[in-house]
C-alpha cells in the first residue's frame, strides 16, 4: 500500500473513531427538526460547507475525511465487489430532493431561521451521549456497513447518502466555469490498459476507459488516488488545475 494510501486508511480510522462526536453534524433528521423550530443547526452548516469545498476539491471529502465512507472501506475486506452504478445512483436523488423540500417547508413554517446554534442536540458539541444517540449512531453504521457488505463497494455512496447531492451538485458548477480545482489527470499514451485503475477504484468507476479516452471525469469520483497509487505506468495523477 503507498503512504498515501495509508495516509488515508489512517484518516478513515480516526472518522469513524470520532462518529460519536460528528454523528449530529451529518444528520439529516437534524437539519429539519432544527429548521422547524427556526434554528440554523452544525448539520446545515455541514452541508453548506460540503457543498462550498465541493467547489474546489469536488468530493475529495467522501474519500479522506467522511466517517459513513471510511464505514464501507473498513469493510472492503468483506465487500470486494464492484456495484452497477446506473442502477442505484438514482436512489440518493429520490431521498435527497423531498428532505430538501422539507428544509424550505420547514423555514416557511417557523417564519425563517430565528437563531444559529451549531451545537443544538448536542452535548457540549459531543453528539452521542445518551441512549437514543447510541442507537441511532448504531443505526447509521449498521446501514452504511449493510449496504457495502449486501450490495458492494460504497454502495451506501451511491444509495443512501444525503450529502453527496451538495458535492455532485458543487463539481458540475464547478466544471460549468471551469476554474482550477483538484482533479484527476491522464496521460493515455502511457497507459497499458491492465485495469489495474479500475480494479482499484471504491467507487466502482471503469477509470481505465477514462484514461483511454484521455478525459477522467465522473460524478462519481471522490479523488481518493486509489487509482493513481494502483498505475504502474504513472498515466493517472492528481492535479489542481482548470477543466471543463
Amino acid at each position: 500500500m503507498k503512504t498515501r494510501q495509508k495516509v488515508r486508511r489512517g484518516l478513515a480510522i480516526a472518522s469513524t473513531a470520532l462518529f460519536p462526536v460528528t454523528l449530529y453534524y451529518f444528520s439529516p433528521v437534524l437539519s429539519l427538526s432544527g429548521l422547524a423550530a427556526g434554528v440554523a443547526t452544525g448539520s446545515l452548516a455541514m452541508f453548506g460547507m460540503l457543498f462550498l469545498a465541493s467547489l474546489l476539491l469536488g468530493r475529495a471529502f467522501c474519500a479522506w475525511a467522511c466517517p459513513a465512507g471510511a464505514v464501507q472501506e473498513l469493510v472492503r475486506g468483506f465487500a470486494g465487489r464492484t456495484v452497477n452504478r446506473r442502477r442505484i445512483r438514482w436512489i440518493k436523488w429520490v431521498i435527497w430532493a423531498p428532505w430538501l423540500l422539507g428544509l424550505v417547508l420547514m423555514t416557511v413554517r417557523a417564519g425563517g431561521v430565528h437563531e444559529v446554534n451549531l451545537a443544538w442536540m448536542t452535548w457540549h458539541g459531543i453528539s452521542v451521549t445518551d441512549v437514543p444517540g447510541v442507537i441511532a449512531l448504531v443505526s447509521v453504521t449498521a446501514l452504511m456497513a449493510g449496504l457495502a457488505l449486501v450490495v458492494g463497494r460504497r454502495a451506501a455512496c451511491h444509495t443512501a447518502c444525503w450529502m453527496a447531492p451538495f458535492m455532485i451538485l458543487g463539481r458540475k458548477l464547478r466544471n460549468s466555469f471551469g476554474w482550477p480545482s483538484l482533479r484527476l489527470a491522464a496521460s493515455a499514451a502511457a497507459c497499458r490498459s491492465c485495469g489495474a485503475c479500475t480494479k482499484a477504484c471504491p467507487m466502482s468507476i471503469d477509470v481505465q476507459s477514462m484514461v483511454e479516452r484521455g478525459r477522467v471525469e465522473s460524478s462519481d469520483c471522490i479523488l481518493c488516488a486509489s487509482c493513481v497509487d494502483g498505475c504502474a505506468q504513472d498515466a493517472l495523477r492528481l492535479a489542481f488545475r482548470s477543466g471543463h
